[in-house]
Order: structure tokens, then C-alpha cells, then sequence
């Protein structure tokens, strides 16, 4: 059954959802948690496969069609493609992606594409075994690569997109060899600009490599053109002048994409945020677990959407970063 348009109180349709699956994953990326993890969630804290697809199942009726399953890391949740067939089943999703750090992928590519997921993003944040160990603390880039040749032997999981953070005075040496990699193989490389969303909440402004440098660089090297922006989208798009392969540039601190943001957040706790940089979460695990009925339910996700905020405030005075980290919000 249809129901009204999801929509916020600046006017902006509701279209797309990031669901987190799980607070927990098997790398250390420095850019999201400490060396040593951080406290996980108890299993009984975590929503069940059922209340996740009640939750797509209530969204998608209010047309949020497009639907990301994220973590931590997402493979690492046990039954994990049983879940992704469950929510691809679910009556107005139109699109199913994951993102993941790769690490499993060479384990569950197929499951996952049968199940019906048609997107991925991986990420790989340098192509150098021993830089990627020191940025994720995982001597692992042979497997993630071993994943994504296997994933992409799958037709209906392109485009395959490889996702990288852009870190000052560690980027810089990773942008040409991404290039290359865009243009020897079938993957869009998107470099996204790091965002205060650590664990150790040592970020700071001077630590991001901006998009505008990075096309800068590669451009230089490799011409780019621009394709049209999509409504929604994330990303600013180039395509090399000779047509071999793409970049994709996401630029939420020198560029924000708040005006015509679509997007919502579930996190693994059913927690429900309408911004990434949120300081304020609506519970609706608690409401669903004491028996509340859809129809509820939908009043409480459209009275937290109504609120979503205008723009996140990062690099202006006075901005806090949430208490949550990367990994606990879902990527």
C-alpha cells in the first residue's frame, strides 16, 4: 500500500535510506576507529532481519525506494545475502547497493548478487600493500582485490564503484595510480573528502584533501570532463577525454550536496538519524519491540524527517561533532 511522500520540512522528497546492519567490522581504518575497535553493540541491541525489512518495508510505502545496507562492515553480520534477498523482496525497493570494505567478498559476491543486490561499493584506500595496511591496520588489499576481480565477473553488479578517503599527506601519492586503475579496469573510482567522523575526533580541516585538488592532479595527467550532475547525488562525476573509465569526486566539506539531500540513516540499534552529522537520533526500535503499529510507527518516522536539518554545519564556528564514529552511524 502507498502511502503520502515521505518529505522534511524544507520541502525535499525522502528517497533514499542507509541502513547499518551491524556496529562491528574487521578492519581499523584510522579515519574511523581506534586501533583497538570500539565497545559493539549486545546482539539483543541489534535489529533482527524482520525489523529491518518492516522498517524498508514502512519507508519504501512512503517512497524511499533506494536502499543501501552498510555497517561497520556488512558481511561480517552473520546470514548477511539472506537478509539482502529479504529487503530486495520488499514491496517499492527499486534499488539494493552495499557498501563494504571487500574483505569478504571473494566469499559472498555471488550470494549477494542473487540475492538481488545490483550495486557495490568497495572500499580500497590505496592500491600499495603496505599504505593500505597503514591506513585500515589490515594486511589485507590482496584478498579485497581478490574479492572485487570476483565480484566483477558478475554482469549485474556494474557499475562497481571503489570508494577512497581523501587524507592530506597520504592521498596525494594514491591519486595518479587510482587513475590508472579507473582507466585499466571497470571500476569508478570516487575519492571522498575526510569528514569528522573519527573515533579519536582529532580531525580537523587542514586534514582534508579537497575534490577540486584531486581533479586538479589527475587532470593534469589524464584530461577529464565533466558529466551532468544526477538530481541527489553524492557525487560530481568525470569522465577521462579519451573515454577510458570515470572519477567520481564527493565533496561533502568543500562542497556540500545539503540543498537536495534525499537521505535518511537507520543505524544497527534502530536508531533513526537525517543526517550524517545529526547530535539528535529518533528511537524506533523500542516502539516496534513494545508492539506499536504501522501506523504509529510512520507517525514517529515522519515527525523525525519533518526536522532534518538544513545543512550539516562542518568548518563553521561552533560545529560538534557526533558523538557517534563512522563505523556506529553506517557508512
Amino acid at each position: 500500500m502507498e502511502l503520502e511522500p515521505l518529505r522534511d520540512g524544507h520541502g525535499r522528497l525522502i528517497g533514499d535510506v542507509r541502513v547499518s546492519v551491524t556496529d562491528r567490522c574487521n578492519f581499523r581504518c584510522q579515519y574511523c576507529m581506534p586501533a583497538e575497535g570500539l565497545p559493539w553493540l549486545e546482539r539483543a541491541e541489534i535489529l533482527t532481519f524482520e525489523e529491518i525489512a518492516r522498517l524498508v518495508g514502512l519507508l519504501a510505502a512512503m517512497g524511499v525506494h533506494d536502499v543501501r545496507l552498510t555497517g561497520g562492515e556488512p558481511l561480517v553480520r552473520r546470514e548477511f545475502p539472506r537478509l539482502a534477498a529479504m529487503i530486495a523482496a520488499v514491496p517499492g525497493v527499486e534499488d539494493l547497493s552495499v557498501t563494504t570494505n571487500g574483505f569478504l567478498l571473494e566469499r559472498d559476491a555471488e550470494a549477494l548478487v542473487r540475492a538481488g543486490v545490483t550495486r557495490f561499493n568497495v572500499s580500497v584506500d590505496s592500491l600499495q600493500q603496505d599504505r593500505f595496511f597503514q591506513l585500515t591496520r589490515r594486511d589485507a588489499l590482496p584478498q579485497v582485490l581478490r574479492g572485487l576481480q570476483h565480484l566483477a565477473t558478475f554482469p549485474e553488479a556494474h557499475p562497481i564503484k571503489i570508494n577512497a578517503v581523501a587524507i592530506r599527506e597520504f592521498t596525494e601519492e594514491e591519486v595518479i595510480p587510482f587513475a590508472e586503475f579507473a582507466r585499466r579496469t571497470p571500476y569508478e573510482v570516487r575519492f571522498i573528502e575526510f569528514m569528522p567522523l573519527d573515533a579519536d575526533h582529532a580531525w580537523t580541516p587542514d586534514q582534508v584533501l579537497t575534490g577540486a585538488e584531486i581533479r586538479t592532479a589527475i587532470d593534469a595527467v589524464y584530461p577529464l570532463e565533466p558529466e551532468p550532475r544526477e538530481p541527489h547525488s553524492t557525487a560530481r562525476v568525470y569522465r577521462f577525454a579519451d573515454g577510458l573509465g570515470k572519477i567520481g569526486l564527493i565533496n561533502p566539506v568543500s562542497e556540500p550536496f545539503c540543498a537536495d539531500c534525499n537521505r535518511i540513516r537507520l543505524t544497527a540499534d534502530g536508531r533513526l538519524r537525517t543526517c550524517l552529522f545529526s547530535l539528535n537520533e529518533t528511537d524506533l526500535r523500542t516502539p516496534m519491540r513494545e508492539g506499536v503499529a504501522d501506523l504509529e510507527l510512520e507517525e514517529i518516522i515522519r515527525t523525525a524527517v519533518w526536522r532534518k536539518e538544513l545543512k550539516h554545519h562542518v568548518g563553521e564556528p561552533g560545529f560538534i561533532q557526533p558523538p557517534r564514529t563512522m563505523s556506529a552511524i553506517g557508512g
